[in-house]
This record gives C-alpha cells, sequence and structure tokens, in this order.
C-alpha cells in the first residue's frame, strides 16, 4: 500500500510527515485506528520535503495547510519548516498540530524558526500538571515533557501570531478546569476539542 503523506479533510489538506512520537497517549486515536477517515496513516517511510511540496500544489486552493499526521510533526522539524516555507511563499496558510516538544526533541529553542511561516501553533496540552501530563501521555522524556510544552508555547507567542492549547473533552471536569485556569495564567486560549473515538 501507498504512504500517505499528505490528505485532505473538508477544505484543508494535512501533513503525514512521520509516525515517531515523544508521547504515547492513553488516548491517542492511534491506539484504535490505522489513520483517519479513509486514509491509513502508517508510514513505512518518512517522506523528503520536496515530495511532500509536490504533492501540495498551489496551497491557495485550500483553506489551511496542517502539519498533523500519525506521529509528531516537529520531529522531522526541517522538513517542516521547509515545506512551510513553501506554502507561505506561495500565499498559503499553515497550522501545526503539536504536543510541544519540538524545543525538547531538538536540544534548542526551535520558536525563533517559526517566525514568518507558521501562522497557527495547536499544542496539545492534555492535563494541568506534571504528573497527570505523564500518566495520560508516556512521555519519553518524563515529566520534564511537560514544563517544556509551556515554556514552548509561551516563547512561541513570539513568533506565531495564533498560539493555542487544547485538551479532550473526556478529562474530568475538575481538570478541564485546572486546565483552563494554567492557559489564562500563561496567557494561552485553550480550545476543547471532541475525543475522536
Amino acid at each position: 500500500m501507498k504512504d500517505t503523506f499528505v490528505y485532505q479533510l473538508e477544505d484543508s489538506l494535512y501533513i503525514n510527515l512521520t509516525n515517531r512520537c515523544s508521547n504515547s497517549c492513553v488516548f491517542c486515536v492511534r491506539n484504535n485506528h490505522d489513520g483517519m477517515a479513509d486514509y491509513n496513516l502508517w508510514l513505512d517511510r518518512e517522506p523528503e520535503a520536496d515530495e511532500v511540496i509536490k504533492l501540495i500544489g498551489d496551497p491557495r486552493q485550500y483553506r489551511e495547510i496542517v502539519f498533523c499526521g500519525f506521529g509528531e510533526p516537529t520531529e522531522r522539524l526541517d522538513a517542516l519548516l521547509r515545506t512551510a516555507a513553501y506554502v507561505k511563499q506561495n500565499g498559503g496558510r499553515v497550522r501545526i498540530n503539536t504536543n510541544g516538544h519540538a524545543s525538547l526533541i531538538a536540544g534548542y529553542d526551535v520558536t525563533p524558526r517559526m517566525e514568518g511561516l507558521v501562522d497557527v501553533l495547536s499544542i496539545s496540552l492534555n492535563a494541568s500538571n506534571a504528573q497527570e501530563y505523564q500518566r495520560q501521555c508516556n512521555c519519553r522524556y518524563g515529566e520534564q515533557g511537560f514544563d517544556a510544552m509551556l515554556d514552548f508555547a509561551v516563547k512561541a507567542k513570539r513568533y506565531v501570531p495564533q498560539v493555542i492549547f487544547s485538551i479532550v473533552d473526556v478529562l474530568p471536569p475538575q481538570e478541564q478546569e485546572a486546565c483552563k485556569k494554567l492557559c489564562a495564567d500563561l496567557g494561552v486560549p485553550l480550545r476543547i476539542r471532541s475525543m475522536i473515538k
């Protein structure tokens, strides 16, 4: 079966760069599905940026180009940013759905590299504290992953026009409230989304 490097949902085009992820979340769609809609997203190999760019074509035909596949897109930061540069140079809009570990993965603050290339960063918050985050997300960096994610979000606000956190609606009400407070304290909006089952 051919690898799915791009897939369209409604009027947006999604980019699937990798299956690698720094988290192994208990609620991840990968635990129950091979893909999204009719697309199998498990990759046998990771695409080069040039391959993805050819598949995008004219980015203006889509509402936005979204880096969101079956892994953490910032595991392939160079390919992601090269592709995003093409999209922006050709009049498109770029969103990254991320766990917020890009700087932790790279070993340095990558947020300045996103300036002018990324319109929206949607960061999965998943919990209101490091202990609960680790329990839900099984981060390979341990509880450090939570603080690194928060730091990434705050720093990214300097370079990316829209930075938001998201949580799934299956979190207990008291945890949702704690997440709302944390986001308010950090000055980052929170979106509560439905869990994909």
